[in-house]
């Protein structure tokens, strides 16, 4: 009988028997697995775009983010001016006071609304703004025909007027002051109230208080420009995932699982803007000085699959390494066609995740994704291992993988630290299992 193998045959041997072989075909395979991984992230991006185009519908319907500006003291100033023909002009300036002291205090009631499967967060504000005006006037008496104290009004910015929901009024001394829409200072203060104030000829040099209540509805963001001498904010909401954003961040805060408290005080030297000014716009130096809170959705469903997703790669890996080890080991050839299943089935764990979370809590969505597709590889692989021993191997790793995935996910400021910590013990526990392999004498053979 002859035992001589044709060039055929040798080569068939060496495609069935060649670890560098199955290695590059494994290394191919997870490049294709690459696309439906893209794919998903995809999805993910689009229902993230979806549920942002229904947050903006809604808080264009509710009440956008509200941004309180003032209250800013008007006094017009009127100038003449001499022609070289002996004519004369007469121009009106204005001169711009601010409070020495303002003081707001604030109550944000968050709210949840949900259109379809989506979720909004939006807020109920009850604000207490007071303080007083020390009227000092100082201006460049050089042409200055009158001072039209007669004439002077507040201003106070709010940025969505829709989210006004009771009539304000003004305490101005021992006055009550009507309120008007609209503001007149459109250059610097865009959308807003005004309030005429009586003649204040008689109040210069003296102090004026000055107090309002604002019950205030708005979407995700409220702040304030620190218009005071010396502001101070303090506000309170038992929402438990703030943001505190702008240029100030609060002096002292307190965030619990009940709610928060934060209080800032920004003094007049922590701002680039006078007190008083005449005829300029200081719009951009006052937005500068912004502070305030966002009241911000604590990692939200799709920012956790999004971020599950980009360890897709690494988890196709160690499934591959799992099955490729046991056919070292074991003996036992694994088709390619078998581990392009077996990717598929990993990658359909993110196509559950992002589509149960969207009707579920996301931890429930997560056990049912993960419980589902280990189920499916754990069964598909014992009928192919035809072994307890690395079924149980590989069950482990699964759990492994996916237990340490979603520690991952909730510990959102150290997701970086444990993912490294992770891939270290991997490559650690990977190394010692293939110690003593010698691969150069390596042929996969069957049993």
């Amino acid at each position: 009988m002859n035992d001589t193998q044709s060039p055929f045959d040798k080569v068939n041997s060496w495609i069935k028997n060649s670890v560098g072989l199955k290695l590059g075909t494994i290394a191919i395979l997870m490049l294709l697995l690459l696309i439906p991984a893209s794919m998903i992230k995809s999805i993910i991006s689009e229902r993230e775009v979806l549920n942002q185009s229904v947050l903006n519908e809604v808080s264009q319907k509710w009440a956008g983010s509200q941004q309180i500006n003032g209250p800013i003291l008007t006094i017009p100033l009127i100038y003449e001016y001499e022609l070289e023909d002996e004519k004369t002009i007469t121009k009106t300036k204005y001169l711009y006071l601010l409070p020495e002291q303002l003081e707001v205090t604030g109550k944000i009631e968050p709210e949840k609304l949900k259109r379809g499967i989506y979720e909004v967060v939006v807020y109920r504000s009850a604000l207490q703004v007071s303080g007083h005006y020390k009227l000092k006037v100082k201006v460049d008496e050089d042409h200055l025909k009158e001072i039209k104290y007669n004439e002077a009004f507040l201003t106070v910015g709010i940025s969505d007027l829709r989210g006004i929901k009771d009539q304000v009024t003004l305490n101005w001394g021992a006055q009550k002051l009507e309120v008007q829409p609209g503001s007149k200072l459109s250059e610097m203060i865009s959308s807003g109230i005004s309030i005429d104030l009586p003649d204040l000829s008689e109040q210069i040099n003296s102090n004026i208080d000055f107090s309002f209540n604002l019950n205030l509805q708005g979407s995700q963001n409220l702040s304030f420009i620190p218009l005071g001498s010396t502001t101070k904010v303090n506000l309170s909401s038992p929402w438990s995932s703030p943001s505190f954003n702008g240029n100030f961040l609060p002096d002292n805060r307190e965030v619990t699982d009940d709610g928060f408290t934060a209080d800032w005080k920004i003094l007049q030297l922590n701002r680039n803007y006078p007190q008083s000014w005449v005829d300029k716009n200081m719009r951009e130096e006052m937005q500068y000085s912004i502070l305030g809170v966002d009241l911000i959705m604590p990692l939200d469903d799709y920012q956790k699959s999004m971020r599950s997703s980009k360890y897709a790669v690494m988890t196709i890996a160690l499934i591959f390494l799992v099955f490729f080890l046991v056919e070292i080991m074991n003996g036992r050839k694994i088709h390619p066609f078998q581990y392009t299943l077996v990717g598929l089935a990993l990658c359909l764990f993110y196509i559950l995740l992002i589509s149960i979370s969207e009707h579920s809590n996301f931890n429930i969505a997560y056990l049912i994704s993960a419980g589902l597709t280990s189920l499916m590889i754990i069964i598909y692989a014992k009928s192919v291992f035809k072994s307890n021993k690395f079924t149980g191997v590989l069950s482990a790793t699964i759990l492994g993988i996916y237990g340490f995935l979603f520690v991952t996910l909730q510990l959102a400021d150290y997701a970086l630290l444990m993912g490294s910590i992770g891939l270290a013990l991997i490559l650690g526990i990977t190394m010692y299992f293939t110690r003593n392999i010698n691969w150069y004498k390596l042929n996969m053979k069957s049993e």
